[in-house]
């Protein structure tokens, strides 16, 4: 899909974008690659990482400048929306930059998509924004639905845009992982656990990254995928990275809930079941009125959920167990 296409990602030096990036470089045959971020220093490593990869253009730029966002996109054929402020934290202190970020940000990079005749975008999201309790969350929510509302308002032109929304990505930047390994490598006598009840959706990098070249392939437009994925228990977290440091409750953060959702009850009524992930269909489908979205472009087929079906990580089927999660770091690189 990917062969001899100009692909954009924003946000194209995180975590998300660095992984995304190598893996079409490898697998894939894309005319060029544009990675557009607002630092230097990231891309300036970046290059280090590709020294020889005449594909890749690296823009330096901000998802709120509408005007450079367009003269990323000339010519771009897939656009993947990775750039955003996502620390809860953060954002509760400095809202507006975060609403700047995040809502702005995605409107900037419909119409630049719209204005550039891109085919598709696929926009991550969060499991936060279902069911938002923090101001993160509320902006991914809001970016969520105008990516979703863009294929209505898109006319007569070509571009249609889904969202993919998942859980914790095992060892990203700023996550609890990282974080508990700083405390245990500084010799810390205690773990702190904000609420022993916690429990959280688990991915691991590669896996969002095929999620969201699957979601290219399968999405109709309007769609919020949904990958089916493991609970882990934060407690059972710590026991498995430190086994004999004591854990101590702290109490919640700012903004933290004590369970994540991913599919809310009250969008169960166009939430459909595959295999292995799940769709949130559009409520409006100007442009898809014809679509049956229990089918994928790949030819999947689903099922509606029960009436009060929601995917929750504290009733998720699915939990990791402490030899699990041990299993889990040491696949991806964050076991000891």
């Amino acid at each position: 899909m990917f062969d001899n296409k100009r692909i954009l990602v924003t946000g194209g030096t995180g975590s998300f974008g660095n992984r995304f990036i190598s893996t079409i470089l490898n697998d894939y045959s894309p005319s060029a690659v544009v990675v557009y971020s607002r630092d230097e220093l990231k891309q300036f490593e970046m290059q280090q990482r590709f020294p020889d990869e005449s594909r890749l253009r690296y823009f330096i730029g901000d998802v709120r400048d509408a005007q450079r966002m367009t003269e990323a996109m000339e010519k771009v054929d897939f656009v993947v929306h990775a750039a955003a402020l996502k620390q809860v934290p953060a954002a509760e202190y400095n809202p507006i930059e975060c609403i700047r970020t995040n809502i702005t940000g995605a409107e900037n990079v419909i119409r630049a998509a719209i204005a550039q005749g891109v085919e598709k975008v696929v926009a991550l999201s969060t499991d936060k924004a279902a069911k938002p309790i923090n101001l993160y969350g509320a902006t991914k929510l809001v970016s969520d639905k105008l990516f979703v509302s863009a294929n209505n308002t898109v006319g007569e032109h070509r571009t249609r845009f889904a969202v993919v929304r998942y859980g914790n990505v095992v060892g990203s930047r700023g996550s609890v992982i990282p974080f508990f390994y700083r405390m245990i490598d500084s010799g810390a006598n205690f773990l702190p656990i904000t609420d022993d009840r916690m429990t959280r959706f688990w991915i691991t990098l590669d896996q969002g990254v095929d999620f969201v070249i699957k979601a290219f392939e399968r999405m109709w437009g309007g769609e919020i995928f949904v990958p089916r994925i493991p609970s882990s228990r934060i407690t059972d977290l710590a026991q498995a990275m430190a086994p004999d440091i004591e854990q101590r409750v702290v109490g919640i953060r700012p903004g933290e809930k004590l369970h994540e959702v991913m599919c809310p009850e009250e969008d169960a009524h166009q939430t459909v079941q595959f295999q292995d992930f799940f769709s949130i269909t559009p409520t409006i489908k100007f442009n898809n009125a014809g679509v049956d979205f229990a089918t994928t472009r790949l030819g999947e087929t689903g099922a509606a959920v029960e009436p009060e079906f929601e995917y929750n990580s504290g009733n998720n089927p699915v939990f990791l167990n402490q030899r699990e999660i041990v299993a889990l770091l040491n696949e991806t690189g964050f076991g000891r």
